[in-house]
């Protein structure tokens, strides 16, 4: 699934919180409706069944409650996407990255083979659409989350390239699939960020801590052998490069993924490089962007939205710009597309009791004109202003809502856009508020039954907020809009 990732280590975050963020898009020539729910145990089948590969995997006893943020619209899946268990560990799942044919060679992706001319149908792998599912429930750290999905790639294998981030309190592991049964993993630094298009990005790994150790690394437990036998390490001083071994290097790359890592650096450390110029360190096309680097201030939610749904503003790429050459704006592939199917941004807060500490924010359809908003994680169910999304376009679920401000937001653009400016302060300004007012009371709350209750208390005050200023905020556009239209006349009776 095309989408980008940002990933925010406990020391380098404004709070001390762990963040784990992903955008969510559908790919080109449709759209895919989506919304926030709470899976519960009971929900959860004894042996699960992929759609799409018609793999068969017995799961395990006893799983564990857990948000997710699957397909409105059945047919292809669940796609649960991202979320956080009851065990306050979280993951999103997948981020689609990119190999190259030595890797897919030495081992092919598993695919879904359907019965024909007599055979029998062979099952494919797990994918995007079954790996929430398989793990979320099953896991109690970020690291037991990458032994248990590395386990998973290296019995059923895959049918694509993936990257997954897991994330509890203290620390965030990044996984990547390399071809159909093999994976790698790295703990994201304390004091560092991650920010991650549609490629394969880790650039550096240390194999005998993966294959020993494990404190900084892990991965398949034949990776050596794997990577000897077919040649894949490319360096001369035997420090292996996973971008270079395992990744590509294409010239659509520099079109689609490395200027969104390029923008996203540039924002969040924008004095350390030279980004532009005739003496730019790193460029839209530069192959070898840093995939962490420590921030020149600590990273706020606030940041991570802008990140994620920034479309090149500032740039002569802007597709929305007033200035610079015509022909360059819109030239490579923005963050906030018009694809854009949901982002959700998951902060661990240390000084909070861990049942009300887990923060989930979530926005819907394009980030370039939504609104990110704030609920607490640790729930038995959420708001049915985002729960309730069908195939049905309707003003009364936040999916569409957010949908149709940002259609006729962005034919609007110049008289829209400080609608959806104000729209987005003032939301997450009130999302801030009552979070904090909800955070006070479950700090004098010593029961957790009550303390649930104020957490669904809490959580439908913040969606009834957000429904009022939504609808506000279409009313907005949709004057807006309705007033450029071709038929429009400035002369009345009135």
């Amino acid at each position: 699934m095309p989408c980008t990732t940002i990933l925010v280590g406990k020391h380098a975050s404004y709070d001390d919180s762990t963040m784990i963020a992903r955008n969510d898009d559908s790919g080109a020539g449709h759209f895919t409706p989506k919304k926030f729910i709470v899976v519960s145990p009971d929900e959860q089948p004894a042996e699960y069944e992929s759609v799409l590969s018609h793999v068969k995997i017995k799961l395990p006893e006893n799983p564990l409650r857990y948000t997710a943020m699957p397909n409105a619209v059945e047919g292809k899946g669940i796609w649960a996407a991202s979320g956080v268990n009851e065990a306050h560990v979280a993951m999103t799942a997948t981020e689609t990255i990119t190999s190259n044919p030595r890797v897919l060679g030495a081992d092919p992706l598993v695919v879904y083979q359907p019965a024909e001319d007599g055979k029998e149908e062979i099952p494919g792998g797990i994918g995007e659409e079954d790996i929430v599912c398989l793990v979320l429930p099953y896991i109690h750290s970020a690291r037991e989350g990458v032994q248990r999905l590395g386990s998973l790639l290296e019995t059923y294998g895959t049918y694509e390239m993936n990257g997954i981030a897991f994330q509890d309190k203290d620390e965030i592991w990044w996984l990547e699939t390399i071809g159909g049964h093999h994976w790698i993993a790295r703990r994201v630094p304390d004091d560092s960020y991650v920010v991650m298009p549609n490629q394969l990005g880790l650039d550096q790994f240390d194999l005998v801590d993966a294959l020993s150790q494990q404190k900084e690394f892990m991965c398949s437990s034949d990776m050596w052998e794997f990577i000897e036998k077919n040649h894949l390490d490319l360096s001369f001083n035997g420090k292996l490069n996973p971008r270079d071994a395992f990744g590509s290097h294409d010239d659509a790359d520099h079109v689609y993924n490395t200027p969104r890592a390029w923008f996203m650096l540039r924002c969040l450390n924008p004095h350390t490089k030279a980004w532009e110029g005739p003496n730019a360190e790193y460029t839209p096309a530069s192959d070898d962007l840093p995939w962490c680097m420590v921030p020149e201030k600590k990273i706020t939610v606030e940041d991570v939205k802008y990140v994620l749904s920034s479309h090149f503003q500032g740039t002569p790429y802007d597709p929305y710009a007033a200035y610079g050459p015509e022909d360059m704006r819109g030239a490579f592939r923005s963050i906030g597309v018009n694809r854009n199917d949901f982002m959700a941004v998951i902060q661990m807060r240390p000084d909070m009791e861990e049942d009300c500490g887990i923060l989930e924010w979530v926005a819907f359809a394009s980030n370039a004109f939504n609104v990110l908003v704030p609920f607490y994680a640790e729930v038995s169910d959420t708001p049915e202003y985002l729960s309730n999304t069908t195939a049905e376009v309707s003003t009364d679920n936040f999916y569409w809502c957010s949908r149709l401000i940002a259609a006729m937001a962005d034919a609007s653009y110049k008289k829209s856009i400080f609608h959806i400016e104000r729209y987005e302060e003032h939301v997450m300004s009130k999302g801030h508020e009552l979070i904090n007012r909800y955070d006070e009371l479950m700090r004098k709350e010593s029961d957790a039954v009550k303390r649930m209750e104020l957490k669904l208390e809490a959580n439908n005050a913040i969606a009834d907020m957000l429904k009022k200023e939504a609808a506000s905020t279409l009313d907005q556009v949709l004057f807006e809009l309705s007033s450029q239209m071709k038929n429009c006349y400035s002369r009345s009776d009135a």
